[in-house]
């Protein structure tokens, strides 16, 4: 049971970058933009999360530049997909591309390969006991005794779930998503709830990836979001576009991502090879069985 408690609590902690891409994401595609550049606004957030942590020793700077360079990386998106009307698709994966040359160059020009986490900001990440709650058996070992950075996941997911579905302001995003004639008819501002939207989205990305960069490693690696960006466009589908369930779907990925860490008695049986694949051939697994299955439920927002 140990060994258990011990495997979801790291799996709360692999899961929570993707819960942040995953979050701002279903924000995206709320307001009917599908935006496939969430790899490389991770990485815009996690190389400049870890330089102004690095010269700064202040985390509270360097989680801001994450999310402001996230936020950039969407506003890119943003101008070519509502400003000049440019397929999302491509628009998408020519943000990944950049995103990804961008992290490179700055963590070559700027000396950040092999840098580890100021212990300034390392410590301002340390694991931080709920009261009460952390006493809790068997739950509050798994979700109550983390570093903030995995409350302020819950704490946001659980807000964006009461901001889409329980405000006027969300009622607004989802008629944009779903219906904009009829949004435009009500004399809501389309561009402004796309644009606005759009760039929370990419600033929550850009959260996951100094995520990474910052906690979870910690230290500065080139590619240090390995695909997960891509996941967490899966994800979307995978919790139909509802953040209570994206809390969920993040999790059980993150937990498919250390299996091989936290049952290494498993690589006597399996290749290490096979393993380290789970999440990438779940996800595929999952676009199929969701691309066979005809619910209504987990149809895209603007369908």
């Amino acid at each position: 049971m140990d060994s258990i408690i011990i495997f979801l609590s790291a799996a709360v902690v692999a899961g929570t970058p993707l819960l942040f891409a995953t979050l701002g994401e279903i924000l995206t595609e709320k307001v009917g933009n599908l935006n496939l550049g969430v790899e490389g606004m991770m990485l815009m957030g996690a190389v400049v999360g870890f330089a102004v942590g690095l010269k700064t020793s202040s985390p509270i700077f360097a989680i801001f530049s994450a999310a402001i360079a996230g936020a950039c990386g969407a506003l890119i998106y943003a101008f070519l997909t509502v400003s000049l009307r440019a397929n999302q698709v491509v628009s998408g994966l020519t943000l990944t591309i950049f995103g990804t040359g961008f992290s490179s160059l700055l963590g070559k020009a700027t000396n950040l390969i092999g840098q580890k986490t100021p212990e300034n900001v390392k410590g301002f990440f340390e694991v931080v006991p709920i009261p009460v709650l952390s006493k809790i058996p068997f739950a509050g070992t798994v979700f109550f005794k983390h570093d903030p950075f995995v409350y302020l996941g819950y704490v946001l997911a659980i807000g964006l779930g009461v901001y889409l579905y329980n405000t006027n302001k969300g009622l607004n995003i989802r008629a944009v998503g779903e219906n904009p004639a009829c949004a435009d008819a009500a004399s809501i501002n389309i561009n402004l709830y796309k644009y606005v939207n759009i760039l929370i989205g990419g600033g929550l990305c850009g959260l996951g990836g100094a995520y990474l960069s910052l906690v979870y490693i910690p230290a500065w690696q080139e590619n240090v979001t390995a695909g997960r960006g891509w996941i967490a466009v899966a994800l979307v589908i995978f919790a139909a576009w509802n953040p209570y369930k994206a809390i969920l779907g993040s999790y059980l990925f993150g937990g498919l991502g250390i299996v091989a860490f936290r049952f290494e008695v498993l690589t006597a049986y399996v290749s290490q090879y096979l393993i380290d694949m789970l999440p990438y051939l779940v996800t595929i697994f999952v676009l199929v069985v969701v691309s066979m299955k005809k619910n209504k439920k987990i149809q895209r927002p603007w369908d």
